[in-house]
């Protein structure tokens, strides 16, 4: 039986779900490219970014499992859940593609995250601004091996522009569901546990579009699609995949340690 998702999304355990789950997901995805990166030294970055999105994620499940009352633990939440009952936005879940569409995946997250965890330090929950003040040190680590990839790309050779364009092109109808009001959003910002998601946008749009013009790149205008669902466990057809990967060892041998 899987470990479903709190319920009730006014919940401020919905919430905080949704920023765990962003972590897990997004850290299976960057440790994808161990012996896949360009540079030996890219394999080992990547690596220490998912490490430590692996670790805020495993500081907030068991927080989960405390808010929701059920007292489950990171295991429960990361190995025995099912596809819908995941809360994290489509970005994190597609799947590893070309070297600079993860760039441009890493720079959007990763400045979303600063904006994010630098407005959470003001949380009513103590817990999740403990978290937020460690997170915080880790991403602004984060951001800037991003800012400096596209830079690097963007105004580089002409074929590594057009694949950092493209990277920045391929992203954008996943960007709008980071800034989503949702319903635990909402809740979670009134009642001083979170803030809400819109209220980053800006800062996070802005700071991304000043390393695109210094990459020479060009931020797309208004995309023809969005995402949307993740927050609700409606995913894309990816997840699935990246469940099955990742929850089989846990899955297969239930309750055993290692």
């Amino acid at each position: 039986m899987s470990a479903s998702a709190p319920a009730a999304q006014g919940n401020p355990a919905a919430y905080v779900l949704g920023l765990a789950d962003d972590a897990m997901v997004y850290a299976q995805r960057l440790g994808e490219w161990m012996t896949n990166a360009p540079q030996l030294e890219e394999d080992m970055a990547l690596g220490n970014i998912a490490l430590d999105l692996l670790g805020q994620a495993r500081a907030l499940y068991p927080h989960v499992g405390s808010l929701d009352g059920t007292g489950r633990s990171e295991d429960d939440f990361a190995m025995m859940r099912d596809e819908r009952d995941w809360r994290n936005v489509h970005l994190v879940e597609q799947e590893r593609g070309d070297f600079g569409r993860e760039m441009a995946r890493l720079l959007w997250f990763s400045a979303y995250q600063r904006e994010l965890y630098a407005a959470l330090l003001a949380s009513s929950d103590a817990l999740l601004a403990g978290v937020a003040g460690k997170a915080l040190k880790e991403v602004r680590y984060h951001v800037d091996h991003a800012a400096q990839w596209v830079v690097r790309l963007g105004d580089g050779t002409e074929e590594s522009h057009q694949r950092m364009q493209a990277g920045l092109d391929w992203a954008l109808p996943y960007l709008s569901e980071l800034f989503h009001d949702d319903d635990a959003s909402v809740a979670a910002a009134s009642a001083g546990v979170g803030v809400l998601p819109s209220s980053l946008h800006d800062r996070v749009v802005g700071w991304v579009g000043a390393v695109a013009e210094q990459a020479t790149l060009t931020l797309p205008d208004e995309p023809t699609w969005r995402a949307r669902g993740g927050r609700a466990g409606v995913h894309s057809r990816p997840m699935g995949y990246l469940l099955a990967e990742m929850q089989h060892i846990a899955r297969s041998h239930p309750g055993a340690t290692w």
